[in-house]
């Protein structure tokens, strides 16, 4: 596959009256969610594992599909892209309609004759008045199709990771991670899969990797920076679980940046791990850690401030063994600061005083996590902050690795007070636990509702996966406006599909 590149950036064009917006998620501008769900298993034109993404517009407005199939896409289908393993949205061109951003990171890419395998490369789906996907503008970029100053590599995975917003000051941005990036680094020694991300502000692109000035950490093998990436409108945040802390291999870490740019760079602020700062991040480093396998970002307004300066990280730690336990896994939520100053909110595990369930080998507590403010216009406290954390290989009674997710409020005093266990068929997670569910391994959230996908659902009423939106009222107890459920076959969504149900 060939994509290429549109000059100075990304398109920019003036705003469309019939576009009205409102959401973060707005495809066709009419104000109303829109919910973007992904197959990156899916069979397209009958090519395994080529991936696709459906959008079901609000309103009842009809369902989308977008694959590499779709009109104007400038690439094919072929086997195991995986196209929709990542996604983010974003009003990149400023009409009102949110715009899509879908990552294939396992593309390969033609150059000059060669087949570079699983270099990666991702897509711009732009919304119109009547919808997204046939119709829509579409664009395609390689690493180096969006920086003409970087070079377009085998097994890159460009697009494994990927964030959108706007900045506080209203310009959109993108974050794309590379995690199989090689860096050469000042010793002029090239690092495999050091990892890097291109950061997109406006008319301003830049790849960043650890070598840059200022960028915590030291290139090596193996660190995937860009593995995972949150954030918020003034920080956004990139995970390398493979960062070796010491002589602690696959320890992790997590880089905290500034959207404000500093000599064409955003702004390096912390950077964080186990046991370090003083220990203000609990735990110590260990070798299979993968501190940073899942983050999340969300807003947060201190009581003397009059907008949300601060943010709120939550970071992920699966590998985590505890008390011998192996891979038992833990997360820690921790407050950001403009000056890149941070201190510890919680640091949580199924040992943790008052918790509710017990850790076991394999549950990989924290391989998904979803943080999400509730009310952005008050100040930030207990009421408003809510964490989901995924818990992908927890047993359900005798049922192996049916997974859960596990809900938090991580300002409590005590993090196990109102903690609650949602397993399938629960009162608010509808279906039946089934062996290998993996539930809790595709989350997203946002102000009121959480997201929990369940791609490798074995049920006999969901085998080809599922998403379940749960408003956060009803998982508290304080409404029963009741779980919405998207699943093939139902509601307008073809009845095809392997792996549906993937978000976050």
């Amino acid at each position: 596959m060939t994509v290429g590149a549109v000059p100075g950036g990304l398109p920019q064009v003036s705003a469309a009256a019939t576009c009205t917006g409102g959401t973060a998620t707005d495809f066709n501008g009419d104000g109303l969610v829109d919910t973007v769900i992904a197959d990156p298993e899916a069979t397209v034109n009958g090519v395994r594992g080529a991936g696709l993404v459906r959008v079901v517009l609000g309103g009842g407005k009809g369902v989308s599909e977008i694959s590499q199939a779709t009109s104007g896409m400038p690439a094919a289908p072929e086997v195991s892209d995986r196209f929709g393993l990542s996604r983010t949205s974003y009003d990149v061109d400023g009409d009102g309609c949110s715009d899509l951003v879908v990552g294939a990171p396992y593309e390969d890419i033609s150059k000059d004759g060669a087949n570079l395998v699983d270099a990666g490369a991702v897509y711009v789906i732009h919304g119109t008045p009547t919808g997204i996907g046939a119709g829509s503008r579409i664009e395609g970029y390689s690493q180096a199709g969006l920086d003409s100053h970087t070079t377009t590599e085998a097994f890159d995975w460009f697009g494994f990771a990927l964030r959108a917003g706007e900045t506080a000051s209203g310009t959109p941005y993108l974050v794309v991670g590379a995690p199989g990036e090689n860096v050469t680094a000042e010793d002029g020694k090239t690092y495999t899969d050091a990892g890097a991300i291109t950061y997109v502000q406006g008319t301003t692109t830049v790849t960043v990797s650890e070598k840059d000035d200022g960028v915590p950490g030291v290139v090596e093998a193996h660190d995937r920076f860009g593995y995972s990436i949150a954030g918020t409108n003034r920080y956004f945040a990139v995970g390398g679980p493979g960062e070796a802390i010491g002589d602690e291999e696959f320890a992790g870490g997590v880089t905290v940046f500034s959207h404000t740019l500093t000599n064409g760079l955003p702004t390096p602020l912390a950077g964080i791990g186990q046991g370090t700062t003083g220990d203000a991040i609990p735990g110590v480093a260990e070798a299979g850690d993968a501190f940073g396998t899942s983050i999340s970002m969300t807003s947060y307004r201190p009581g003397d401030q009059t907008y949300n300066s601060d943010a709120l990280l939550a970071v992920g730690t699966p590998g985590e063994d505890i008390d011998g336990v192996t891979d038992a896994g833990s997360v820690t939520v921790v407050r950001i600061q403009p000056s890149g100053a941070y201190s510890l909110i919680a640091g949580i595990d199924a040992k943790t005083d008052g918790v509710d369930g017990v850790e076991s080998q394999g549950d990989f507590f924290g391989q998904r996590v979803t943080i999400a403010n509730t009310n952005t216009s008050v100040v930030t406290s207990t009421a408003t902050v809510r964490l989901a954390v995924g818990i992908p290989g927890r047993d359900v009674g005798s049922v192996q690795d049916a997974g859960v997710v596990q809900v938090f409020r991580p300002l409590d005093a005590s993090v196990g007070t109102n903690d609650k266990i949602l397993a399938r068929g629960s009162s608010v997670l509808p279906g039946t636990a089934a062996p290998r569910d993996y539930a809790g391994i595709a989350m997203t959230s946002g102000a009121t509702s959480l997201y929990l996908g369940v791609p490798y659902s074995k049920a006999p009423d969901t085998p080809r996966g599922a998403l379940y939106v749960m408003p956060w009222t009803d998982i508290d107890g304080t409404t029963s406006t009741g779980t919405t459920t998207y699943k093939p076959g139902s509601g307008g969504l073809p009845d095809d599909g392997v792996a549906f149900g993937v978000v976050g």
